[in-house]
């Protein structure tokens, strides 16, 4: 990289950074072309973002973020995964993790809040803002739907009933 190229990219890393909800630092020593693929994948189809950079480079890039006392972390071959939703970048590290020892979490932030790896791992047991948003929309429709059902309980049994006479006069 020459120099404008490394200017650009503090000035666009500093910028994701500012909008990010949550950062997430590891190692990634020893993992193949074909598992950070995956990792990339998996992070983009829930809305979250992985970036490989020179340490020197992240570390200025992270000054004057929220994020910024992440930056101890940097040391050795690390990756930093980033995301809006502050769930969505951790769980997916910590799935990743799971599935593979050498993706080694260090720690990460959630704000101004610097999180260490329990943290991280807490954070990633939160339901997302998704299933969040889907429980709250059940929540306030239930109350309604039995309200329904109460008032045309009266008037269904009435039509079973006159249904009954009628059948039985019939007959």
């Amino acid at each position: 990289m020459d120099r404008a190229e490394k200017r650009e990219f503090v000035t666009s890393f500093n910028q994701t950074m500012k909008s990010a909800g949550a950062v997430v630092v590891a190692h990634y020593t020893g993992l193949t072309v074909a598992q950070m693929s995956d990792l990339r994948r998996q992070m983009k189809k829930q809305g979250a973002g992985v970036k490989v950079a020179k340490n020197r480079l992240a570390k200025i890039a992270l000054e004057g973020t929220d994020v910024a006392h992440v930056a101890p972390l940097l040391k050795g071959p690390t990756i930093i995964a980033y995301s809006g939703d502050p769930v969505a970048a951790p769980k997916v590290a910590v799935d990743f993790a799971k599935a593979n020892e050498k993706f080694v979490i260090l720690g990460g932030a959630m704000g101004a809040t610097s999180l260490n790896v329990d943290g991280v791992k807490a954070l990633a047991s939160l339901p997302s803002l998704d299933e969040l948003r889907a429980k709250i929309i059940g929540l306030v429709q239930a109350p309604a739907t039995k309200i329904a059902q109460l008032a045309n309980a009266p008037a269904a049994k009435l039509a079973r009933v006159f249904g009954a006479y009628g059948a039985k006069e019939s007959a």
